[in-house]
């Protein structure tokens, strides 16, 4: 019988790098000069509340380049891509505007006990099957996702862009601070788990949170976020609390603002809404329980309300009774808050906030279909695509991908979808991304075409 032979280690390693270059090669930043030409679509643009006559569009390296209704002649190069769309629909690629991508698959008590480098492959993972159900982008709102961020930016795995808060900022007992009574009291020397790990960090004057936000942005946060209210989720704070003091809130406004970016705050109360406005926070994460006072203040100060259409416990089964109690206080407040956005014209963005399960995960394109019922289907795709894209610019200096989302315009990032059906009239095709997303397209790379040849 033959001994096998041991390869020597040069080689092997010589023969993992060429192995791996032949996987990432259609993942990789592709020739900027490479052309694709979509064929013959009727396309949503994003913003009008119609479909285009049948139209090619062009679109060169990750951008547009031209849309047309007369053929667009190009050079037939090797490496050109044509794209049949048959009278298909051709959409921008989905928005989320609330995400965590390190939060998806895993309870806060796994998270806690594992090792992030394990939480991390779980949320790569979450982050393809995030880019398969057609959402191109997201907006991460809390939770250590830098290091995911930067291999989906290097191509060393197919997941959508991700514009990463890094660690939610909390106060002492606030939503976020996951310490156990018998960690108190924090001093100085004090890290808690949930700290290390880059979940969110405690700050409890203006200096701290100051200290907290520049951390973030050192890091590459694109935005800041902090919870200036308790919730659903939290193990201290009930939902009426109100937590960080105007100086704080404003201390990390200053910080954000010296930075080219701006803050968002979790907050879903009157009071909690009113000093983040008064602190010059420009989004308010959730919202449900203001008062109508206050969704007019937010429509006359063009403050932005990132929310979400939450019309049953989801995820929250799985807490405990007092803490879906809370989530019922939230649901709620559902129809109100949508009644205030279309009463006062709010500068309205779509997320979803998925927590703590892979199954609701899966169905992150429900939550589109679920705002028809205070929207149109044109209204609601707005929302995700173009109203979003819109949000993700406050970023400002600290935008991680300059150039336009959530439309299909020349001059538009190149994140495309091709959808079977026309979603305009039968929205919930956005919900069954396996069957009728056929083509997904994300600065200006194909991860799925199933266009029938």
């Amino acid at each position: 019988m033959s001994t096998p032979t041991r390869r020597a280690p040069l080689e092997f390693a010589k023969g993992a790098v060429a192995i791996a270059a032949i996987w990432l090669t259609p993942l990789h930043a592709q020739d900027r000069s490479a052309v694709t030409l979509i064929e013959n679509v009727r396309i949503f643009d994003g913003t009008h509340p119609a479909l285009s006559p049948p139209s090619n569009v062009l679109i060169r390296g990750n951008v547009i380049e031209r849309i047309s209704t007369d053929p667009i002649p190009t050079d037939r190069r090797a490496d050109t891509q044509i794209i049949a769309g048959g009278g298909r629909v051709l959409m921008p690629g989905l928005i989320d505007a609330h995400w965590h991508a390190t939060m998806v698959r895993a309870t806060p008590a796994q998270m806690l006990s594992s090792d992030i480098g394990y939480t991390t492959l779980q949320a790569a993972a979450e982050a393809t099957a995030t880019l398969m159900r057609g959402f191109t982008t997201v907006r991460d709102m809390g939770g250590p996702a830098f290091a995911l961020k930067r291999a989906i930016d290097e191509g060393l795995l197919p997941g959508p862009r991700i514009y990463p808060s890094g660690a939610v900022i909390t106060i002492s007992g606030g939503h976020g601070d996951f310490r156990e009574i018998s960690e108190l009291p924090r001093t100085a020397a004090t890290v808690s788990r949930v700290e290390q790990l880059g979940g969110s960090a405690v700050a409890d004057s203006p200096d701290e949170v100051r200290k907290r936000a520049r951390e973030q942005l050192m890091q590459g946060a694109s935005q800041i976020k902090l919870t200036a209210g308790g919730g659903v989720a939290s193990p201290f704070s009930p939902l009426e609390v109100t937590t960080f003091t105007e100086a704080e809130l404003r201390a990390a406004v200053e910080g954000a603002t010296d930075w080219g970016t701006y803050v968002a705050t979790h907050a879903y109360t009157t009071s909690a809404i009113q000093r983040s406005i008064a602190a010059g926070v420009k989004v308010i994460e959730h919202g449900h329980l203001m008062d109508e006072a206050t969704a007019r203040l937010m429509a006359e100060k063009g403050i932005w309300l990132s929310t979400q259409p939450f019309i049953d416990l989801g995820g929250a089964k799985m807490l405990p009774a007092a803490q879906q109690q809370q989530m019922m206080q939230v649901i709620s407040g559902t129809d109100a808050i949508y009644g205030y956005v279309k009463k006062y014209k709010i500068k309205t963005a779509f997320g979803t906030d998925i927590l703590f399960s892979r199954e609701l995960a899966a169905r992150q394109g429900q939550g589109i279909v679920d705002l028809t019922r205070w929207f149109t289907p044109a209204e609601a795709l707005a929302m995700a695509t173009s109203a979003n894209g819109e949000l993700l610019a406050l970023s400002g200096l600290r935008n991680p991908y300059p150039g336009k989302l959530g439309v299909v315009e020349q001059g538009a990032m190149a994140d495309l979808l091709v959808v079977d059906g026309n979603p305009l009239e039968k929205i919930d095709l956005v919900a069954d991304p396996a069957n009728k997303l056929l083509v997904i397209m994300k600065d200006g790379v194909i991860y799925k075409n199933s266009i029938p040849k």
